[in-house]
């Protein structure tokens, strides 16, 4: 097996390069996800994706190949909301634990999984052990009202070890977009992704149009798939691919800003998740309107 003929089509250079087609992206990311290619052949797609960039249909056959080899999270009675938890904290708290125990009040089960990318940042991992949630170590059904967190390598070993090529070669690969898109729950879920370049709000939207997922998609806090308390941001709901919501928000920074707390580590976060949970803190505008959206997003699944 080899993937040197794929390389050739996507490695000409930004301009040079040729899309492939659903199929063929399949094919490829099966192959590295397999472990049937080198690791030069790994290294040679993940730098040739990082220059050309992804288009919808390559984006959809990746998910393709990563949907067929997920270790996937059983259905339960109820919609699952599944947020991915990549980025973590840098400047801000990451909150994506807050916006999971808010579902969670409401009754809904919620998955959140990831991995630490990088090693300077606070991630939900972090925040959710600290809240008492600690990380699965095997596959379960996830209850109404509970919140999950799955660390990558127990839904797939093999994107786990793409993420990881980040480390050895310091650019980002295909993986770091699918585990945003990915849905890894059996039953009907309902994923939260994000962007943090304005571009790729149109590119992940049609991606989703042609998996035909159900899916919020916003522009999060940091690359993490919660709405910037600072800020009400745009977001778009989808339907098996069709956008059943939009909602613009506004440009900029609101004019009342909730306070945050200046550390960002896991135990001052947990902290301040608690404090607006027990409503001693109020809970951010856009947050609560992130979770209004997604609650009125799961009656339609």
């Amino acid at each position: 097996m080899s993937i040197s003929h794929y390389i050739k089509e996507i490695g000409r250079g930004k301009d040079g390069a040729r899309p492939l087609s659903r199929e063929q992206s399949a094919d490829l990311l099966g192959q590295v996800l397999d472990g049937v290619v080198t690791d030069l052949e790994i290294g040679g797609f993940c730098l040739a994706m990082r220059i050309k960039g992804e288009t919808p249909e390559e984006m959809a056959g990746f998910l393709d190949a990563v949907h067929q080899r997920l270790n996937l999270i059983p259905a339960s009675d109820g919609p699952i909301v599944v947020l991915p938890s990549y980025n973590g904290a840098r400047k801000l708290p990451v909150l994506t634990p807050l916006l999971a125990l808010l579902l969670a009040r409401e009754g809904v089960g919620v998955l959140v999984h990831g991995t630490p990318t990088e090693s300077k940042r606070v991630f939900s991992s972090e925040v959710l052990a600290a809240l008492d949630t600690p990380a699965l170590t095997a596959i379960k059904t996830i209850a109404a009202g509970e919140v999950a967190f799955a660390p990558t390598e127990l839904l797939s070993p093999a994107l786990k070890r793409l993420l990881d090529v980040r480390r050895a070669v310091g650019l980002r690969n295909p993986a770091h977009s699918l585990v945003k898109l990915m849905n890894p729950v059996a039953g009907k879920a309902l994923v939260v992704s994000s962007y943090t370049h304005p571009e790729y709000a149109l590119s992940m939207a049609a991606t989703f149009e042609l998996v035909k997922a159900d899916a919020l998609l916003l522009r999060g806090t940091e690359g993490e798939g919660v709405a910037d308390p600072r800020r009400s941001p745009q977001m778009q709901g989808f339907i098996q691919g069709e956008q059943v919501l939009a909602h613009e928000g506004v440009k900029g920074t609101l004019p009342s800003v909730p306070d945050l707390p200046k550390a960002i580590d896991a135990d001052s976060t947990a902290a301040y998740i608690r404090s607006v949970l027990d409503g001693d803190s109020p809970l951010p505008p856009s947050i609560a309107q992130q979770v209004a959206h997604i609650l009125q997003l799961l009656k339609q699944l």
